[in-house]
């Protein structure tokens, strides 16, 4: 299979130990490849099934979950979150820092609202990827993941004001746990897992999961990679679940979950997002701020990063669009994202095609990587 081998080829070429990649359509799924090594150490095969830590592709499904409860009425896009989460009243912008080196603050100009959340533009940041809110946490560096106070930060500007990739689908997930009264994995299963079939898509895997579960592969400094078991959301004994990180999931749970959005909110006859609603996630909501840059202060983890550096790239209430046609294949206005171990996928509506690639493997935009999902997409729209 051409897709397949150019795939195994790039992977050989980084030392990458595997993957899993799928294509499909709105109509169906489509290839499935499966190549290398779940566990080297092991040599546990990848399959079909092997369970992935999706990271940053869990963000996306935060954002279906609150547009459900913005559709109820529970939620409402241009309100301020802080009625619902009252920790995110009278946010706070760092200006400088004083000789001391704590961070001067001001009060925001205006309030967060669950659009600022869902775009990006609060406000909050990443300590391993924004310089100025790795200092402002101070000698203590940052707290663990999964604690609370790993999502608590003054803003790094006024919301609205600009793009900057962060902690906010985590506060997401707090407001719909607020106003649904449930956890975020309950909700999520009664609402997302279960009418789209996402039988193998979790917050916390059991025994039996964990058993089929990738091991995270860390780079060397001689180009070779060692294992690395984390658990990005914070695992079992997180004090919150990640909305913005928790998930674990398949290819081809979250191949269902993508056609879901490419069929406007439904799928297989079962409606899971009104229409209109699904229709928002796929247009620019930020206007001219451009969106997709990523800096880094912690490369071991993450690479800085800009999938089109030459476009003004948009961004919806969940993912990221390119105005013009990328250098692989995908075409304009496709929706796209990825998850920190280098799992990645896009959705091209105009060329119906949908591309599923999950690897583990870090740092972020690995160069060998990210070579992978260029091999993959050039050989899917070549094909």
């Amino acid at each position: 299979m051409m897709v397949q081998q150019a795939i195994e080829a790039a992977l050989a070429a980084g030392k990458i130990a595997g993957a899993v990649a799928l294509t499909g359509s709105r109509s169906g799924q489509g290839d499935v490849m499966v190549m290398g090594y779940a566990d080297p150490a092991s040599s546990a095969p990848m399959q079909a099934d092997t369970l992935f830590q999706i990271a940053s592709m869990t963000k996306a499904v935060t954002s279906v979950a609150a547009l459900q409860l913005v559709a109820a009425g529970k939620l409402a896009l241009d309100t301020p979150i802080a009625e619902i989460l009252p920790e995110l009243a009278d946010p706070q912008v760092i200006t400088g820092f004083n000789d001391g080196g704590a961070p001067l603050l001001r009060p925001a100009a205006r309030p967060i609202t669950l659009r600022h959340l869902l775009t990006h533009t609060a406000g909050f940041g990443y300590d391993f990827m924004s310089a100025t809110q790795a200092q402002a946490r101070g000698a203590n560096g940052s707290p663990a993941p999964g604690t609370l106070a790993s999502i608590r930060s003054p803003l790094l500007f006024d919301p609205g004001d600009r793009w900057e990739y962060g902690v906010s689908t985590d506060w997401v997930g707090r407001a719909v746990e607020a106003v649904s009264g449930v956890r975020l994995d309950a909700y999520m299963q009664a609402h997302i897992f279960d009418p789209l079939g996402m039988g193998n898509t979790v917050f916390n895997p059991s025994a039996a999961q964990l058993e089929k579960r990738a091991v995270i592969q860390l780079r060397q400094a001689d180009g070779s990679f060692a294992p690395m078991p984390q658990e990005i959301g914070g695992g079992a004994d997180a004090e919150f679940l990640a909305g913005g990180a928790g998930l674990h999931s398949t290819a081809a749970d979250y191949m269902r979950f993508l056609r879901m959005i490419a069929n406007g909110g439904a799928l297989e006859g079962v409606r899971v997002l009104s229409e209109a609603l699904a229709k928002e996630m796929t247009v620019n909501q930020i206007g001219a701020l451009r969106a997709g840059k990523m800096e880094s202060v912690f490369p071991m983890l993450s690479l800085p990063n800009d999938m089109f550096p030459d476009q003004q790239c948009g961004w919806s209430l969940a993912f990221l669009i390119n105005p013009q046609a990328g250098p692989n294949g995908r075409a304009a206005g496709s929706l796209a994202w990825a998850g920190i171990a280098n799992s990645y996928f896009w959705i091209d509506p105009a060329s119906d095609v949908i591309g599923v690639l999950m690897m583990q493997a870090l740092p972020f935009a690995d160069a060998d990587a990210l070579d992978v999902l260029g091999a993959f997409e050039r050989a899917v729209y070549r094909r």
